[in-house]
């Protein structure tokens, strides 16, 4: 994998979501860019983003094609170290 660039990072979400808030702002502190769906002005996106991953909960975020899950699993990641790995953040 190449260091240089990082895959690419989705976080779907909802405007009125804490946990949604917190991943963006953990990704955002590791100068991460990533896509952010709100998923309140795309009702359908929603219905297919829960039949892909069978989940019901926002926020859904997905590193390259990985679902990594949601806030506390991203949180997860960040403690182990597993987190920088991912996003091609350490060599």
């Amino acid at each position: 994998m190449n260091m240089s660039s990082t895959p690419k990072v989705v976080v779907y979400s909802k405007d009125y979501c804490p946990y949604c808030d917190r991943a963006k702002a953990l990704l955002k502190s590791k100068g991460v860019a990533f896509e952010a769906i709100e998923l309140q002005n795309h009702p359908g996106e929603f219905e297919k983003l829960k039949a892909r991953t069978g989940l019901m909960t926002v926020p859904q975020i997905f590193i390259g094609e990985e679902l990594v899950g949601g806030y506390s699993d991203l949180a997860d990641l960040d403690r182990d170290g597993t987190l920088d790995k991912k996003l091609g953040l350490t060599k």
